[in-house]
């Protein structure tokens, strides 16, 4: 079958258009004639992921974009060969981002003005208005950084602490290529002068410019052919083929790229992934991710027992069971009765069917089960003592709470999920046999149902919060993507504590702290995380796959070998 694999392979960079005139010289850590294609369901649309942080793009620019570091699972994880970020005075909070010696693809170096045209980004100097602004605009000092040349760092000033000074500033888009296009410059460095100068200056003509170039002169049209300067790349690979739709891509290793582990393969390929990816797998596709279900149980244990690799991790989602707070569940008690009536554990197993050892178990609504900090929110929430443990003797606890043996719940869900399915009819026994009447409210149309209202209870699946404003959004009181209303003073203190904790480990006891507020308020079960299974050819080594939702493959790609035939 390998060789119906190259040929569908040939083919597929045929349908792509070249965008650079020869390939570059390979560096000395890849291999030659190597390549890896993997399967992907995403839309290039621009080569800059800070003015459009799609899943797709940010799939792409974890190939062709270096920065200090990425936040995993909530917390920072650095990548120093890119440079490092320490703080240099805490009143008020002043950070230096300091490069170590990283380039651009076309040669020349990253420096101070590259860190400040991202400041000046996140700062919302280059937005045309308030729709676009970055939103850490407001964390920072409008005072233009310190700059220092030949360290080729700069010194941000905030206005106040903000826990995610490691990530407040990076350099997305080359400043020379920004001021070239923009202000008709030839000259690179001359280029990046402009830059500092407009910035430092305030010069709200040329920083106009400036903007227009950042927001738009990345966006790839479909079918169009993109010039190479807008292709220059800081990562380890080099985006140089592209097909019309921007769903087919193809990557060649970034010869100047300086970062600490480099490319080893070749050729990267990202092909659309298809309903038949499975089949495909082995013989045009070496790496694919999907959604284990029972329809791909079997021909996933076959592959398995061929020697391809299925690693589970999570997808940056998670099933809970949330209440209503009004209504039959109005009072505390009536929500801890039924809550403690439905072990979270019975609803993964039924749900997750065959797969259900891959429904990792959670007490948590805002960490990840084997993140740095779940440990400690799991030990200090209360979660155990106050609903992890199934009740002694549920009907009296519901009795207890005064409600009638067969009250009524209506439970919505998504029948179109199959582990939503599964734990509802999961959910609808054990609580009967507490003396719950559970009732069928489940939609073909969960979306809409969610927001219709008219239900009492709800499997839902949620996003894992991972920074303090995603956090405020689902569980704030005023969260625009609340499931369930649940206001808490208390917890929206906390939350903005948060917001300005500079140091990791108080930041894992303010988690703590508001995970309990969450637990107190007894309107969520935290069922399982939702799982997302990798699957790899035996070729091709070293694939490790990042949990959560952002670029979970293309982050450990230089990690990737392929094994010589």
């Amino acid at each position: 079958m390998r060789g119906s694999r190259r040929v569908a392979a040939v083919t597929v960079v045929a349908l792509t258009f070249g965008l650079a005139a020869c390939a570059p010289a390979l560096p000395e850590t890849v291999v030659a004639g190597t390549e890896v294609t993997v399967a992907w369901s995403g839309e290039l649309t621009s080569l800059n992921p800070a003015a459009a942080p799609t899943a797709a793009n940010r799939d792409v620019a974890e190939l062709t974009r270096a920065d200090f570091g990425d936040l995993v699972d909530g917390e920072f994880v650095p990548d120093e060969g890119f440079g490092t970020v320490k703080i240099v005075s805490k009143k008020p909070l002043t950070v230096r981002y300091d490069l170590a010696e990283p380039v651009w693809s076309d040669g020349i170096p990253l420096d101070a003005a590259d860190l400040l045209l991202g400041w000046a980004w996140r700062a919302g100097l280059l937005a045309d208005d308030e729709s676009n602004a970055a939103s850490d605009a407001s964390v920072l000092d409008a005072k233009p950084p310190k700059i220092d040349e030949f360290a080729r760092a700069i010194e941000v000033t905030f206005t106040r602490p903000d826990i995610g000074w490691q990530r407040a500033v990076s350099a997305p888009m080359p400043a020379h290529v920004i001021a070239q296009r923009a202000l008709d410059l030839d000259d690179p460095m001359e280029a990046k002068q402009a830059v500092i100068t407009a910035i430092r200056s305030g010069d709200d003509e040329t920083l106009s410019k400036l903007g227009a170039e950042w927001r738009d002169g990345a966006t790839i049209e479909p079918g169009e052919t993109p010039a190479p300067d807008r292709l220059v790349s800081s990562g380890p690979y080099l985006l140089q083929k592209i097909d019309g739709s921007g769903t087919s891509l193809a990557f060649a290793p970034n010869p100047d790229y300086r970062g600490i582990v480099g490319a080893k393969v070749e050729k990267i390929a990202l092909v659309p992934r298809g309903d038949d990816v499975l089949e495909r797998i082995g013989d045009t596709v070496d790496v694919a991710q999907v959604a284990p279900n029972s329809g791909n149980r079997d021909p996933i244990r076959m592959l398995q027992r061929k020697d391809f690799t299925a690693e589970s991790t999570h997808d940056g989602t998670m099933w809970s069971l949330q209440l209503q707070p009004y209504g039959v569940f109005s009072r505390p008690q009536a929500r801890i009765a039924f809550l403690r009536a439905v072990p979270a554990s019975t609803l993964a197993e039924r749900g997750g069917g065959e797969w259900a050892s891959d429904f990792a178990g959670t007490t948590s609504m805002i960490t990840a089960p084997g993140s740095r900090a779940y440990d400690i929110v799991a030990e200090d929430s209360g979660f155990t003592q106050k609903l992890g443990e199934p009740a002694d003797d549920a009907a009296l606890e519901r009795q207890n709470a005064g409600l009638p043996d067969g009250v009524g719940v209506c439970v919505l869900y998504d029948r179109r999920s199959e582990f939503a399915r599964g734990a509802f009819a999961a959910l609808r026994e054990v609580a009967a046999e507490a003396g719950w009447g559970v009732r069928d409210c489940g939609s073909d149309d969960y979306a809409k149902a969610v927001e219709g209202g008219g239900w009492d209870a709800v499997i839902a699946r949620t996003v894992i919060p991972e920074t303090p404003a995603q956090i405020a959004d689902q569980w704030g009181s005023s969260g625009s993507a609340s499931v369930v209303p649940a206001p808490d003073g208390n917890r929206d203190t906390l939350i903005e504590k948060l917001s300005q904790t500079t140091d990791v480990y108080e930041a894992r006891e303010v988690l703590a702290q508001i995970e309990a507020t969450i637990v107190q308020s007894a309107v969520a079960l935290p069922i399982a995380i939702n799982p997302r299974m990798t699957i790899v050819d035996p070729r091709v080594e070293g694939v490790s796959t990042r949990s959560g939702g952002v670029a979970s493959l293309t982050s450990g790609v230089t990690q990737w070998t392929v094994k010589k035939r």
